[in-house]
């Protein structure tokens, strides 16, 4: 029998339900260890204090926190059994790359912009968060922690680019995001097909906070898409799920499934992306362009500048009749432009 794996998250934590998800649907076994974020006792703390932390051996046996959910995909691709996530084609799996990287990156801000910023928002979320982490706090401790954990989010706001300026680019993008998933999914289930990648349980993860939790994402959620918002909590157990190798989308079809998410894409993260990773490699703190003709201006980040070197690696390791494929497919949506000279 596999032993399980450990690791610790917390329900509001996108990444953690994007994780456990996968794991349920790969049938991959876990203990988890719910959190605020003290490390449980026993295991090693990470380098950076980010959840989900997994507790695996190195190639010597030592256990180390890992903590970057992409890669650990692709990690237990290769250590476990079960249906893939990631599509055998390499056309397909360079848009389970991209969308992925959206979801996780972009997708972000909508959730921490809806958390913080609206104070029916924060002022759910602040207790919620303490007490998913132990029910047994007494109620003036967890207020008194909920307060400060929610100013200090709240002071962060910017860190993700949620600020006046943004906030309607954020909140306009989310609204058509939800169209196009519902549009989307209508089509055979799934993002990618009739059976889940790395890509759906990317977008689930923001989605069970965005689409659930936080009180006015999920009403905008629910006026816009039923079938959105029921996909969520199916999205949550699909352990009893068996795919088959055909059940994602032809490659001939993909130009008409994705266009409208990768024309989204284009249009808000991809000229978001390509500044910030300009700006960090000048070297400045922060950076401003322009998301649907309007200005965005945040800090930099250095991981998404990492990220967007990812997607750059995959495209340019395809070979060229690929590579000409996955270029007719995004011609005109704006994501061409990540591979412009």
């Amino acid at each position: 029998m596999t032993t399980p794996i450990d690791l610790m998250g917390a329900p509001g934590s996108p990444y953690t339900r994007k994780m456990l998800s996968l794991m349920r649907y790969r049938e991959i076994p876990f203990r988890v260890h719910w959190t605020t974020g003290q490390v449980p006792e026993g295991f090693p703390r990470p380098k950076v204090a980010l959840l989900p932390t997994y507790f695996l051996p190195d190639k010597g046996g030592e256990l180390k926190a890992v903590t970057d959910s992409t890669p650990l995909i692709r990690r237990f691709e290769a250590d476990y059994e079960g249906p893939s996530v990631i599509p055998p084609h390499p056309v397909m799996a360079f848009f389970n790359d991209l969308i992925e990287d959206y979801a996780d990156e972009w997708l972000t801000k909508a959730m921490f912009h809806y958390r913080w910023a609206h104070e029916a928002d924060y002022k759910n979320a602040g207790p919620l968060l303490i007490f998913w982490g132990s029910s047994v706090i007494n109620d003036v401790t967890a207020q008194g922690l909920s307060d400060h954990f929610t100013k200090r989010q709240i002071d962060r706001l910017y860190v993700v680019g949620s600020n006046e300026i943004t906030a309607p680019i954020i909140e306009a993008a989310y609204i058509r995001f939800v169209g196009i998933l519902d549009r989307l999914i209508a089509q055979e289930g799934y993002v990618l097909g009739g059976r889940p990648s790395a890509a759906d349980f990317a977008i689930f993860g923001q989605m069970a906070q965005l689409g659930i939790i936080e009180p006015t994402s999920a009403k905008i959620t629910r006026d816009i898409s039923a079938r959105v918002r029921a996909w969520i909590d199916r999205m949550e157990d699909l352990s009893g799920l068996s795919p088959k190798g055909s059940d994602w989308f032809e490659t001939s079809s993909v130009k008409e499934a994705l266009g409208p998410l990768l024309t989204e894409i284009g249009r808000t993260y991809i000229p978001v992306m390509l500044a910030n990773a300009k700006a960090v490699m000048a070297g400045e703190k922060t950076f401003e362009t322009r998301v649907d003709g309007a200005l965005w201006k945040q800090p930099t980040f250095k991981y998404q500048a990492k990220t967007l070197g990812w997607i750059r690696e995959a495209y340019f390791d395809l070979k060229s009749k690929n590579q000409k494929h996955v270029d007719d497919i995004i011609k005109g949506t704006g994501c061409e432009a990540l591979f412009e000279a």
